[in-house]
Order: C-alpha cells, then sequence, then structure tokens
C-alpha cells in the first residue's frame, strides 16, 4: 500500500475546554490528510474527474494533545475499493511515538460531471494500493 504522511502542530484554535485537541478537529485532520493524500498521489485527469465524500467514520482517541504539540499523521487504504467505496486507515503519531488517535473513514467516489456515485475504476485505485 502506498502511505501518506503529514505533520501537523496544534494551534490555540484547535483546543477546547479541557486543554486538548478537540475532536472535531482530529475530524477535520482526518479530512485534511485525505485529500492531500489524494491530490498528491492522483494522476491530475483523475482529480479533475472525481471527488470524494466521507460516508463513515470510527475514530479511537488514545491519547491527548495539547496547543504547540506536532504529530504525524499516516493514511493508507489497505485493500481494493469495494464498488464506489473503500476504507481509509490513519493514524497520528506523537514525538514520543505513542498513537494518539486511529481512524478508518469510509470514502465513495462521484464522478463530477454526472455529481453521481460511480464504481471506483482500477486506474484511479492503483496508486493507492501500490507499495
Amino acid at each position: 500500500m502506498a502511505s501518506y504522511t503529514a505533520t501537523i502542530t496544534a494551534g490555540p484554535e484547535d483546543i477546547d475546554e479541557l486543554g486538548h485537541v478537540n475532536n472535531a478537529v482530529w475530524v477535520k485532520w482526518i479530512q485534511d490528510v485525505a485529500v492531500a493524500h489524494w491530490y498528491a498521489v492522483a494522476a491530475p485527469e483523475h482529480s479533475d474527474a472525481y471527488m470524494w465524500v466521507v460516508t463513515r467514520h470510527e475514530i479511537d482517541y488514545r491519547g491527548n494533545v495539547t496547543v504547540g504539540e506536532t504529530v504525524v499523521a499516516e493514511t493508507w487504504v489497505p485493500e481494493a475499493p469495494r464498488g464506489a467505496r473503500f476504507d481509509r486507515h490513519m493514524k497520528f503519531t506523537g514525538a514520543d511515538g505513542k498513537v494518539r488517535v486511529e481512524a478508518k473513514t469510509t470514502w465513495a467516489i462521484i464522478e463530477r460531471a454526472s455529481g453521481r456515485l460511480i464504481r471506483v475504476p482500477a486506474e484511479v485505485a492503483a496508486p493507492f494500493l501500490a507499495d
């Protein structure tokens, strides 16, 4: 599988009243990293022709991140799509090597021209599944 990593540092705007990154911020980071992975790996004609929507999030919170802390986000697609959908895995690891958040999200592909869900073309999925 072709994984993608990004480094994120929590800013004051990411922190909730408990003093750590808010759950809604984690969801935003999951989406931001997934979209960055798409644009980093997809062929330009594919990113022009298709877009993705989330149909499900499963998130396990394993530790807190406070303002100024940095995490490394890693995402990958472990198996081929099923019809219009595929699962994406993600983990956020702190500087201490401990995983703070793990997630599995399900995404569906939409053809931009028609606005409809379509079966994921093999050539679109292939770069995300290769080593």
